[in-house]
């Protein structure tokens, strides 16, 4: 028992010696500082808005608001029924356009589509992708576009925006994603390779070079997807377009979730694009159980001789769980729950395998998909 320990006190130091690495690599957009001569490229925020009366007014004003460039909003309103268009109307600025969706074809996904639609209607050579609930820092689009400019071969860059949150589903669950990405994601690996299995990205947040975006092929390529975030970047690659990642926390945010409900819907929808496939999900559960479950359990009713490996273990998991929540300004209750959190995302993971083995269809926005496609 206690080299069983030894092992999962091991499987927690994984991702904390790689958090360490990778926070050297994560870094935000520069400070735009002097634009170059001619100014900054123009730039084209493409919202897609399927029923987001509430949040669509926030996010289009915090667009506008920022200075420096040229730009533009495009709001693509996806059949909503809430009076979404009205209010982006209601604005009243002449750099808005609302634009109706055309009907939703057969084999897409209603993002995907959406966001295609998008990119033909842009004026501008960069496209800022942002989901209906993000609200973009005063200078996040001079800092992004300064990001690309300081990175000119790359295509595609994503970034995280600080992810807000208000229940404890939410506090629970939505910071496993910086753990994840930052504990199991090899960012050295990610820039001196092309390779599509190392790109990564979110959803919530995308600026691609017009040119780059359709050489791709856009999000043409990943039509049938619900997981954008990492699908884009691995087309990008796939078409040997060179993809980046940069810290975005102070750079816009976003509240994704409101309640636990959400949480589990939102997070089972593109799980069987992600951890939850057959092969992996049995090998992310040996990784985060073993590292992060099982050392508590250990301490609370394992031999004598498995407490000093489980308080090791222990002490790292929490250690790397914390320095995440200072870093990121989560919820340093949430931290000390750690195991809980990672709990909560298997269970999430196992059971969207389960209802996909059973074909049963994911459910978003009031559409049905077929589940393991891509």
């Amino acid at each position: 028992m206690e080299n069983f320990a030894w092992v999962c006190a091991w499987l927690a130091m994984i991702p904390a010696v790689m958090t360490v690495w990778n926070l050297l690599l994560y870094r935000p957009p520069p400070k735009s500082g002097q634009a170059p001569a001619g100014g900054w490229p123009g730039v084209s925020v493409l919202i897609p808005a399927r029923n987001e009366a509430d949040k669509i007014e926030a996010s289009v004003r915090a667009a506008l608001a920022n200075g420096g460039l040229d730009l533009e909003v495009v709001v693509l309103d996806d059949h909503s029924t809430d009076g979404t268009a009205d209010v982006v109307r209601a604005i009243g600025d002449p750099r808005v356009r609302v634009e109706q969706a055309p009907a939703l074809p057969p084999g897409w996904s209603g993002k995907q589509h959406a966001c295609w639609h998008l990119a033909k209607l842009a004026r501008y050579p960069l496209l800022v992708f942002v989901d209906a609930d993000v609200r973009l820092a005063p200078d996040g689009l001079a800092r992004m576009a300064a990001f690309m400019a300081k990175h000119p071969a790359t295509g595609l860059a994503s970034g995280f925006p600080r992810q807000e949150t208000g229940t404890w589903p939410e506090r629970l669950v939505i910071p496993m994603i910086h753990f994840l990405l930052l504990g199991y994601l090899p960012f050295v690996g990610m820039r001196l390779s092309g390779a599509p299995g190392l790109g990564a990205g979110c959803g919530q947040l995308f600026i691609a070079r017009a040119d780059a975006y359709a050489r791709a092929g856009g999000h043409a390529e990943i039509k049938q997807s619900l997981h954008d975030g990492i699908k884009l970047p691995r087309a990008f690659r796939r078409a040997g377009i060179h993809t980046e990642l940069f810290d975005a926390d102070d750079v816009a945010t976003c509240r994704m979730y409101r309640s636990g409900t959400e949480v589990w819907q939102g997070f089972t929808k593109n799980a069987t694009e992600g951890m939850a496939t057959p092969v992996g999900l049995p090998v992310w559960t040996a990784l985060l159980a073993g590292g992060h479950i099982l050392p508590f359990l250990l301490l609370l009713g394992g031999p004598p001789e498995a407490l000093f490996p489980a308080c090791v273990g222990i002490a790292v998991a929490l250690g790397t769980r914390l320095a995440l929540a200072f870093r990121f300004e989560q919820s340093i209750a949430s931290a000390f729950l750690h195991p809980v959190g990672v709990a909560i995302m298997l269970a999430i993971q196992w059971s969207a395998l389960w209802t996909s083995l059973r074909g049963r269809p994911s459910t978003w926005r009031g559409r049905a998909y077929p589940t393991g496609e891509s």
